[in-house]
Formats: C-alpha cells, structure tokens, sequence
C-alpha cells in the first residue's frame, strides 16, 4: 500500500502532527501578548485545534469509501498547510481560531488516515508498523515544544509557518501510496453471512464490543492527558521542585515514544489482546507505586512505556474484532480525542475536591476501568466466535 518514500513521508506526516498538537501551549504566553488574550482565551487555540481533529475524523471517514487514499491524505495534508500558514499569518484572533480549527481538520484527517491505512496495509505487521507510525507522534510531540523553546515563544508564527510548509511538502510522496484497500472485513463475518441467526448474534455482540473499545479509547487517553496535566502539580505537592517536575514530565513523554519503538518486536510474537492487557496492567502497577512519594518520579516514566502500545496496538485488535473496522476506527480515534479535551476539566474538578496527592489514585482508578475492559472485550470476543 506505501512505497519506500511514502512510508518515510508519513513517518514525517505523523511526526508533523505531533508537534502542531505540542505547539500551542508554549506559544500563550506570545499569543496572550499579541491579541491581548486572557490565559483561558488563549487556550481556545488547542480546543479549536481538537475539535477541528474530532470533525476531521468524522468527516473523512464518511467521504473515505468515495474518494479514495491519495485524495483523502492530500486533502488533509492540504488543509493542515493551509491553517498552519494562516495561523501564523493571522490579523485577529478570530481568524487565528478558524485557522487552527481548519489545521484541526487536516490533523484528523491525517490522524484516522494513516492509522487506518496502517492497520490494514501491512498484514500480519499491522500492529508493529502502527507502533512505529505513532512512534513518530510522540518524537514530534516531544521536539516541538523544544523548537519553541529554543527560537522563544515570541516566534511561533516562524515555525507554525515552516511546519505548513512540510505539510504542504508532503503532497508529493502521495504518488507512492495505494487507492486500494482500507476496508477489511473481520474473518468472522463469513460464517456469519450464512446465517441469519447468527448475523443477529454477530450485530449485538459486535455493537458491545464496539462501545466497550471507545470506552476504552477515551479512558486510557483521559489517563495519558491526565498524567501529562497533572503529573507536574503531584510531584511539586509531594516535595519535588517545580524544575524537577517539569524535567519528569518530559521523561513521561519520552517514554512513550521508547515503549512504541520497544514493542515492535513483541508484535511479532504475541496477540494484541495479550499486550493490551500487559500495558493495562503495568499501567495500573506504576501508577499505584506513583502513590509513594520517593517512587513518583520513576512510577510516571514507567506509566509512560506501558501505556505507549494501547493505542496503535487497540486499533489493530479492533480491526481483527469489529467486521465495521473502518467505520469503527474511526469512532475510537475520535474518542480518544474526546479523552484528551475532557481530561483536564473532569480530572481538575475533582483534583479541586479532594486535593493533589490524589492524583495517583484518581488516575489508578481509571487505569483499572480500561483493564475491566480489557478483559471482557477479550471474553465477549471469545463468546461470539463460539456462538457462531
């Protein structure tokens, strides 16, 4: 489905879309300068930019069937060049919320593309090439901030422009992707089609699972924007300084893009359920020993590796699982957008209620939800392959 070149090409899109999604956060202090924002005003860039992302999900996932591969990476690589471009070149803020909405679009686009055409375009390697593509987020989720920080804030319209420019770039690797394929259907369904009966059991069963899988979308995505959010305030509460804090926040974000290139080979050998599971399991270990204040530090890194697979490696599991897979692709992608915006207020209000040093707990509980998950979707599954 990729040439060589249109591999590295998206490598370089998804990395492109990591870093967008980091940028807007260390531009506010520029922004709140240049249009005269409140902090909470300014914080409408990102919300822009993830609704943009949720629509853009939805949106090109509906139009995949009729447009194809090329024109559905085109248009998206289109779009997020053209808010990127218009986001550093904004006159109002205003207009710089519609550009990064429109920027948002073409995240989502990219986002549900790639992921999808990964997960079915290269086999049995599904889930490894989807741990390296995601991989390459969380390298451009990491350097952006960093590039930010290197230039000073008050020149983020140099690098939203540069990185429209990449986007724009990216059009020409497009020759060297397929117009095929992008659709499976799950093994299970020809038995299924032979028989009403089962065609019935097959729907309700596969409706369950589906919900079952957003549901653990949103809520092991909530977990990896809530550590990212609230690891800093814990950390300082517990005695650490505010430097060191920081510094270990990075290192969490670090880790998950060590744990994706780390868990490529284990893809080879082992099922998606069985590293799903693992991950849910070191995730809720690491982030009950974060509850000691000396381990915190190391306990969040390790949150990091093993939530780094859930993801790419769940997508691929969904597609194996749902007969719908590219429609419920989607829906779980834009969940997990969901997760991240709702993170921070649902997590911040009862943070606010009972106090900082629950932090690890809080997020504990909700890494035990996704492993609860975790195991029924793995039952259930097993249910209705025997049902059939």
């Amino acid at each position: 489905m990729f040439s060589t070149a249109a591999l590295i090409a998206s490598c370089v899109g998804f990395a492109l879309i990591g870093a967008l999604q980091s940028l807007y956060g260390p531009a506010i202090p520029a922004l709140r300068q240049e249009y005269g924002l409140t902090p909470s005003a300014a914080g409408l860039a990102l919300s822009a930019h993830f609704t943009g992302g949720v629509a853009g999900v939805l949106v090109f996932n509906r139009v995949h069937g009729r447009v194809g591969n090329r024109s559905l990476l085109g248009t998206s690589y289109a779009l997020m060049a053209l808010g990127s471009l218009g986001f550093a070149l904004a006159p109002s803020w205003p207009a710089a919320l519609i550009a990064a909405l429109v920027s948002g679009l073409g995240f989502g686009g990219i986002d549900y593309g790639l992921n999808q055409l990964f997960a079915v375009g290269f086999g049995n390697r599904g889930a490894a090439m989807l741990n390296v593509l995601n991989a390459h987020f969380g390298i451009g989720a990491v350097a952006g901030p960093a590039l930010i920080g290197l230039l000073g804030p008050d020149r983020y319209m140099m690098v939203f422009a540069a990185f429209g420019v990449v986007s724009a770039l990216l059009l020409f690797s497009l020759r060297g992707v397929s117009d095929k394929g992008g659709s499976p259907v799950a093994p299970v369904t020809a038995d299924a089609a032979a028989d009403a009966t089962g065609t019935a059991v097959l729907r309700r069963s596969m409706g369950g699972i589906l919900a079952a899988f957003v549901a653990l979308y949103v809520l092991h995505v909530a977990v990896e924007a809530g550590v990212g959010g609230w690891e800093p305030t814990h950390l300082e509460t517990v005695g650490y300084g505010s430097a060191f804090a920081a510094s270990a926040t990075s290192v969490y974000w670090f880790m998950m893009t060590v744990g994706r290139f780390l868990v490529v080979p284990l893809t080879l050998r082992l099922s998606e359920p069985v590293i799903v599971g693992v991950s849910c399991v070191g995730m809720v270990g690491c982030l009950a020993l974060a509850t000691v204040p000396a381990a915190a530090p190391y306990a969040y890194a390790g949150v990091g590796l093993f939530i780094a697979p859930i993801f790419p490696t769940g997508l691929t599991w969904l597609n194996r699982t749902v007969p719908t897979a590219r429609r419920a692709g989607a829906y779980v992608i834009a969940a997990s957008m969901i997760g991240g915006v709702a993170a921070g207020p649902a997590f911040g209000g009862v943070i606010e209620w009972s106090g900082p040093r629950m932090v690890p707990v809080l997020l504990c509980a909700t890494a035990l939800v996704c492993l609860a998950l975790v195991v029924w979707i793995h039952r259930a599954t097993g249910r209705t392959k025997a049902a059939l």
